[in-house]
């Protein structure tokens, strides 16, 4: 019975082919440093179909790959090659810095304290730009025959406007002004859980999919009552979902991908949920899961 519900189970993973959207978060953070364009390479190398990266805005306006709008204590150095502390890590506020200056951080070669055996390397926070680039080049030579997708998260709040980032419309249109700029235009989405950004992109630019984030327990109905649209995907940490909750969305004809599922027995439960995709710090699991 056991093997039989097995083999099962993976005739329904292997019914999803290519729909199925596994997303590398941050590229692949468990393995390489995050949102570099190492990580990005490796997840492709992987075989993820989508790269899911965070974006922050510098002093002189260029648009950044970072996750935090300051340079973390977990993972970043200063440039004399100490230590940053969780005490005084927004001290080195990227809103605040050029991007030169931003690029000569090393955040890389710090021993990450939760992902302990993520690969070591010298490596900057790179422009969008040449990140896209990049990313572009590689699977040209490489892999002639692939197309990658990009989800793009606007590290943005209402606390930090002014302070730590821009104001949305402001945010979004150098973002935009980047993307326009790259030949992804029907490869990329623009995810937030702040609602700012994605009502402005659906009120000026209805024709980006907008990825609704979220975190908190409010309903489903709640938080898109709070967007005041129907976004292209829901992505909620995973722990709040169910298969009840699912259906729910697609009925209103959303995609869901939760966030961030690292072990196998989670991606196990989604897949059964039928998500449309997950997005981990570890999607080389999710092929292992597959072989399996």
């Amino acid at each position: 019975m056991k093997q039989l519900i097995t083999f099962l189970f993976l005739i329904s993973i292997a019914s999803f082919g290519q729909n199925f959207d596994i997303q590398g978060h941050r590229g692949c953070r468990g393995l390489l440093p995050e949102n570099s364009i190492e990580a990005m390479k490796k997840a492709i190398d992987i075989g993820v179909t989508t790269l899911e990266m965070d974006v922050v805005i510098s002093k002189d306006h260029q648009v950044v790959v970072s996750h935090d709008a300051y340079l973390s204590h977990e993972f970043c150095f200063d440039l004399k090659g100490s230590e940053i502390t969780e005490s005084n890590e927004k001290e080195f506020n990227l809103y605040q810095m050029d991007y030169a200056q931003i690029r000569k951080y090393d955040c890389g070669s710090k021993v990450h304290p939760r992902f302990l055996d993520q690969l070591k390397l010298k490596t900057y926070k790179p422009l969008l730009s040449e990140l896209i680039d990049s990313v572009e080049i590689y699977i040209k030579k490489k892999y002639p025959n692939k197309t990658i997708r990009y989800n793009i998260e606007t590290k943005i709040t209402p606390d930090g406007d002014g302070v730590f980032n821009p104001e949305p419309k402001e945010f979004v249109d150098l973002l935009l002004a980047v993307l326009k700029t790259k030949n992804i235009s029907d490869r990329f989405y623009i995810q937030s859980f702040d609602v700012r950004t994605l009502q402005y992109l659906h009120k000026n630019h209805p024709e980006i999919k907008t990825v609704l984030l979220v975190e908190n327990k409010l309903s489903i109905e709640e938080n898109i009552a709070l967007l005041g649209f129907y976004p292209n995907i829901y992505s909620p940490e995973f722990i709040l979902l169910n298969k009840k909750k699912v259906e729910f969305l697609h009925k209103k004809n959303i995609k869901v991908i939760p966030w961030t599922v690292n072990e196998i027995n989670d991606m196990k439960k989604l897949i059964k949920m039928k998500v449309d995709g997950i997005i981990s710090d570890y999607p080389n699991r999710y092929f292992e899961l597959l072989s399996n």
